[in-house]
């Protein structure tokens, strides 16, 4: 089995709640999304996403996959897809760093590898260790009255874990701190999250005003080495997120007992090839996950679905349901969602289909037909 072509799709997926501010001071209403199509001399074709959540995020931009494909594609042209260890060796070859721009190629080449196999992906990653990933719903920066009427919606619609967006300005995230945090019902979680949009002396403030309050600071500071100023001055429980890039930064977590959770962004590792090496080294050393990513439609919700369902259950905080936040569709069908719980597609491969209406045409092609 070859690639014979490679086909790029981009479209807008507009944010179903309107605007979603997070962090310090951004705000996205409208997601780029840009959809990778790998095509094969066997007839079997395969697909991946990557959507960041707003242009400035993690410095990955929503052209970054176009400018990639024209030096990742020619180089995978007549390739074996299957061979999804030595397609990732090749991509890092050609380009140095940039993960989002080949996350979704390596997952497109996964689910060619599944449906080649005729097994779902969570099966080529290890089994069905979850059967239902507890789900995360967020509440976007808003008056603190708003937040705590938009988790009990959330928890109206079966969700138990809530993100509480901080960042922006740290007196006013107190107070969304203290009007949210004291809502949550038995078994509940919440997440503090400030996107990194704390100073160290702004998180410590933060944290020392919150005390007695049970919820997760998540990414509190710009770098690991700020976060971990914060854990050291704190008893809260804490959630890394956008410095954990790679696995040298997984092995830094563990060998200073650096959070309590990590969460894994497939896109932000590099792919599904990095994220399940991550997801494994960490599950060993004992530090629970969460499978994630940074934006996305149905495609990216099917890809980080499979790495959460074959995380064991006990090692696995919770995954997100992405799709549900867009009023657009990048795939058909929609993963399962029920009762707070993801469940990954049985299907071979993701289990999704590019959705091309929503799509439209490519906006670039290469190899065969372009």
């Amino acid at each position: 089995m070859k690639i014979t072509r490679v086909s790029i799709y981009r479209t807008e997926l507009p944010y179903a709640g309107g605007a979603y501010q997070w962090g310090a001071g951004n705000v996205i209403s409208v997601g780029q999304t840009t959809v990778v199509v790998i095509d094969t001399d066997a007839g079997v074709s395969g697909c991946g996403e990557f959507c960041p959540c707003g242009d400035n995020y993690m410095a990955a931009h929503s052209e970054g996959t176009e400018a990639a494909a024209r030096i990742l594609a020619p180089a995978l042209l007549g390739e074996d897809p299957r061979q999804v260890g030595a397609i990732e060796q090749i991509m890092d070859q050609a380009i140095f760093g940039h993960g989002y721009a080949k996350a979704p190629f390596d997952a497109a080449c996964w689910d060619i590898l599944g449906k080649a196999s005729g097994q779902p992906v969570w099966m080529l990653m290890g089994g069905k260790l979850t059967d239902g990933a507890p789900m995360y719903r967020v509440a976007p920066q808003k008056a603190p009255d708003e937040m705590v009427a938009e988790m009990e919606q959330h928890r109206a619609a079966g969700y138990r874990q809530f993100q509480i967006k901080v960042g922006a300005d740290w007196a006013e995230d107190i107070e969304r701190i203290k009007a949210t945090v004291p809502h949550l019902k038995a078994g509940e979680k919440a997440f503090a999250d400030a996107n990194r949009g704390w100073t160290v002396d702004q998180a410590v403030r933060v944290a020392r005003a919150t005390s007695g309050l049970d919820y997760f600071m998540e990414q509190p500071c710009r770098t690991y080495e700020e976060c971990q100023q914060v854990r050291r001055r704190t008893d809260l429980p804490m959630k890394l997120d956008e410095c954990i890039t790679d696995m040298r930064m997984a092995h830094r977590v563990v060998e200073d007992a650096g959070a309590e959770v990590v969460c894994l962004k497939v896109s932000n590792l590099g792919g599904l090839s990095k994220a399940r090496r991550l997801r494994d080294y960490l599950v060993e050393s004992r530090i629970p996950v969460v499978a994630e990513d940074t934006w996305g439609g149905q495609i990216t919700t099917a890809a980080l679905a499979h790495l959460a369902v074959s995380t064991p259950a006990d090692m696995l905080v919770n995954s997100t349901d992405l799709h549900n936040y867009n009023t657009r569709n990048t795939g058909l069908p929609s993963p399962e969602t029920r009762e707070g719980k993801l469940f990954a597609p049985d299907a071979p491969g993701l289990g999704v289909e590019p959705d091309y209406a929503s799509l439209g045409e490519a906006v670039a092609v290469y190899g065969q037909g372009s």
